[in-house]
């Protein structure tokens, strides 16, 4: 399978090319250049398959024999083996046709284990086979940095580097990811926000002499294709676990960065019937500005109850955008251009076809709140506030109530004790293996937001 950029101007790679690295040469980022299709049988056949089994049947294509299919189903055995449950992500039901995918039962509590866990083996799969050293530098929300720690910490031929935006994670969050503590471990937390972190990171992979040639770039947050790959597999998952495909099911998807939506695109490209694709976003509302009015401008971005959404630059919109676009390059590289300059629309042909795929809606830091009350008075399940932001957005936007709706639980709520406290519940108590979480060692940085500064300390160490 070879893979393409969104801008049309890079040369096409192979899989193992695009998982060492990341941007593509003109800036933009590496697609499919096909996707693979299977028909309604095939995907029923899958039923009775374990999640493991579900993700190599779904994986394997795209990486198209770069890793041996053999090490392919090891590695990917081994990343859902270390989850909490045995259902690897475990539907519970909150109301008629109403469900909560749970996506965090990985090491570190967040939905991004599932990308993360399985990339570190990819890496390190690839990595020791060429005699190969990388440098991984990454921007968090909050979650990215320490599902990308946990998942590449042990890979020996790893220096990682992970910028989140300071005083903006949650504490838990920042203790995840500040308390690995490793000699190729480093945490920078920039006097700015996650915008300005995941500028840091583009700039960094469009320009690498700064490095001198001794090592390159990888990226793991999900500008990496690697992690988009993983993430299809759960649409599959929930599908044939509520009697798909032979119905419908829809998803609502917590969106900062667009990728784990964007997933669910392509799972519905490949054959899933998908009923609704919902974007719910917090009061950083640009997706759902674009998608129901075509308004594609930047606004202040504005810190919340929900720090994982506080977006503004949805990295992974261009993906779709590629699509949107007929998969004309240049005409993705303007609208890119123009949205730099702080305002765009899309064409308006380009913007039916993105209004077709997707409903969104947007939830403030009340109304995520009264949901997360609202939802534990009625089921005493107890959401985290991007889970709750689904969640109402999904009974907003819900055009069938005859077919399911699963909204993906992207986080276990005790990463966000502020907002579960604000809504009246009781602060919720870390997992057992994470008990002594705040009576561990920290370490990080504390750097300007100065992409010089940050250059810097990436070649000292």
């Amino acid at each position: 399978m070879k893979y393409i950029s969104t801008r049309g101007q890079a040369p096409a790679l192979q899989f193992e090319e695009v998982l060492l690295t990341g941007l593509a040469s003109d800036g933009g980022l590496y697609v499919p250049e096909s996707l693979p299709h299977y028909s309604i049988d095939e995907i029923a056949s899958w039923s009775e398959l374990t999640y493991s089994e579900l993700a190599y049947k779904v994986v394997q294509p795209f990486v198209d024999g770069a890793i041996p299919d053999a090490d392919l189903k090891q590695l990917i055995d081994e990343t859902y083996a270390g989850f909490d449950h045995d259902a690897v992500a475990p539907l519970k039901q909150l109301g008629h046709n109403e469900w909560v995918m749970e996506l965090f039962h990985g090491p570190t509590l967040a939905f991004k284990d599932f990308a993360l866990q399985l990339l570190g083996r990819l890496l390190d799969f690839i990595l020791q086979r060429n005699n190969k050293r990388v440098a991984i530098v990454g921007a968090t929300s909050g979650d990215t940095g320490s599902a990308a720690i946990e998942g590449c910490r042990r890979c020996d031929n790893v220096d990682i580097y992970i910028m989140h935006p300071h005083n903006r994670v949650s504490d838990v969050q920042r203790k995840q990811m500040t308390t690995v503590i490793g000699d190729n471990i480093h945490n920078l937390a920039i006097e700015g926000n996650f915008d300005d972190c995941q500028q840091m990171v583009k700039a960094c992979f469009a320009d690498q002499s700064f490095l001198g040639g001794e090592r390159s770039l990888v990226a793991v947050n999900s500008i990496n294709w690697a992690r988009i790959m993983s993430q299809i597999v759960y649409y599959f998952h929930a599908a044939l676990s509520l009697g798909g495909p032979h119905r419908p099911v829809s998803f609502s998807v917590p969106t900062g960065n667009f990728g784990d939506i964007f997933a669910g695109y392509l799972a519905k490209q490949m054959g899933l019937p998908i009923a609704q694709l919902v974007v719910a976003t917090n009061k950083n509302d640009i997706l759902h500005r674009c998608i129901s009015n075509n308004d594609y401008s930047k606004q202040t971005l504005d810190h919340t109850l929900s720090p994982s959404m506080d977006i503004m630059v949805s990295s992974n919109f261009e993906r779709l955008l590629f699509d949107m676009y007929d998969r004309d390059g240049a005409a993705v590289s303007n609208l890119i251009e123009r949205f730099a300059s702080g305002s765009a629309e899309l064409d308006q042909a380009a913007w039916q076809r993105v209004s077709e795929h997707f409903d969104s809606f947007s939830v403030d830091d009340d109304v995520t709140c009264a949901t997360i009350a609202e939802v534990f008075e009625s089921t005493e399940e107890l959401l985290d506030p991007h889970t709750a932001i689904g969640v109402k957005a999904a009974r907003e936007c819900n055009r069938d109530t005859s077919i399911p709706m699963v909204t993906l639980a992207t986080a276990h709520p005790v990463k966000f004790p502020e907002a579960v406290l604000k809504a009246g519940c009781e602060e919720p108590k870390l997992p057992h293996h994470m008990a002594d979480l705040f009576e561990r060692e920290e370490r990080f940085q504390v750097v300007a937001n100065d992409i010089n500064a940050v250059k810097a300390i990436i070649t000292s160490s």
